[in-house]
């Protein structure tokens, strides 16, 4: 991996990008460089200057976009671009750490800023007019092998940002090849560090690296080194077994991987409830959390996605080893049946017509969603009952 050509970086067709990163005598950093050397899609663009906000914001202006303050304090600006907004941050140094947030001071030194950074394939630059790399901590060699290795001693840096150590482990599972040895020891020393975090973060972190190509190894590689022991406990290997069977299911079944299914197969079914409100997920995610645990029940995959609907019956079918087949390109029918329909039969408005549809529903439901004509036929018996 080295230089590339103008033409075949991310940024070529966006002119804009690049005059106004020339006006801020900037380069691209991070992800966006990274992922350009790996051949991925490059989805967020940040730029590093050595000029101070107030002048990044002066001369975003003067380029004839908008910029927004958006976390001033750590020297970052987002430019309002025709195609999308752009992150600009002014080169930093740390002043002092306690694990969770920094306090930074601006400098104009390329190499204090790469150092400050996390991983050395994360504190990659490139030159955006003529695509040239600046790599100060040997992240090219990294990248190359495969390593996610953090930049200084790992020791320190995780002192300094106890999130480093799940970003380590999600970092390994969507690029490493062989782990890091030093690494993986100092997040072993310093796993109880996570008990300082909150439990968003953790649950950010953990929800990303559960989807990551090589998830199902690295996270056994974590529950092996006790990662999660201070935090959650509930996650085991059996959990591992687990989250690799539904793994393979996915495969199979040509389903994408989902982090929330994915975090339900690495708990305990009774665990689920406890681990979604410590991790403070949103409402939504913790009761298909809940609900995927639930099983599948013994009405069949169809009148299971009817009420539960086709995601939470893909869920509970997955995790259970059953087949999606039926339901894959399936629309759950609506009933064609309303109460109105029961009253003009004869039944009088009030709770018997929910009822005599709730007993039409459980029998259209078992004889496979017949048309209008059956399910007629089934309000006539229910009324004639009735």
């Amino acid at each position: 991996m080295g230089g590339m050509t103008p033409e075949a970086t991310p940024w070529a067709n966006r002119p804009e990008l690049i005059a106004l990163a020339r006006q801020l005598e900037a380069r691209f950093v991070g992800g966006a460089v990274r992922d350009m050397l790996l051949g991925l899609a490059v989805a967020d663009i940040d730029l590093a200057t050595p000029l101070s906000p107030e002048t990044v914001i002066e001369r975003v202006r003067e380029g004839g976009f908008k910029p927004v303050p958006t976390g001033i304090a750590h020297g970052t600006i987002t430019a309002v671009l025709p195609d999308g907004p752009v992150e600009v941050t002014t080169l930093r140094r740390d002043v002092a750490t306690d694990g969770r947030h920094a306090v930074v001071a601006f400098t104009d030194d390329w190499r204090e800023d790469a150092a400050r950074r996390d991983f050395t394939m994360n504190a990659l630059y490139a030159d955006p007019t003529t695509g040239a790399l600046f790599d100060y901590f040997g992240g090219l060699d990294d990248l190359k092998a495969g390593r996610v290795r953090f930049i200084g001693d790992p020791l320190q840096r995780i002192a300094e940002d106890h999130l480093r150590i799940l970003r380590f482990f999600r970092f390994h599972a969507r690029f490493g090849e062989a782990i890091d040895e030093a690494g993986l020891a100092a997040c072993a020393a310093r796993a109880n560090d996570l008990m300082a975090l909150s439990r968003e973060r953790i649950a950010a972190e953990l929800l990303k690296l559960l989807v990551a190509a090589r998830a199902v190894p690295v996270v056994a590689l974590m529950v092996e080194h006790g990662i999660f022991r201070a935090v959650l406990p509930e996650i085991d290997m059996e959990g591992v077994a687990r989250l690799g069977a539904l793994a393979e299911r996915e495969e199979q079944a040509g389903v994408a991987p989902d982090a929330i299914r994915r975090l339900a197969a690495l708990l305990p079914p009774n665990a689920a409830e406890t681990v979604g409100a410590r991790l403070k997920l949103s409402n939504t995610d913790r009761k298909r959390l809940i609900a995927a645990t639930a099983g599948p029940g013994d009405e069949g995959p169809r009148a299971l996605a009817y009420r539960t609907g086709v995601g939470g019956a893909v869920d509970r079918l997955l995790l259970a080893g059953e087949s999606i087949e039926s339901i894959r390109d399936w629309t759950p029918p609506a009933l064609p049946l309303t109460g109105g329909a029961l009253v003009e039969r004869g039944i009088s408005k009030g709770p018997e017509v929910a009822r005599l549809l709730r007993q039409v529903e459980t029998q259209w439901i078992a004889e496979g969603f017949p048309d209008a004509t059956r399910v007629g036929e089934l309000a006539d018996a229910a009324v004639a009952q009735a």
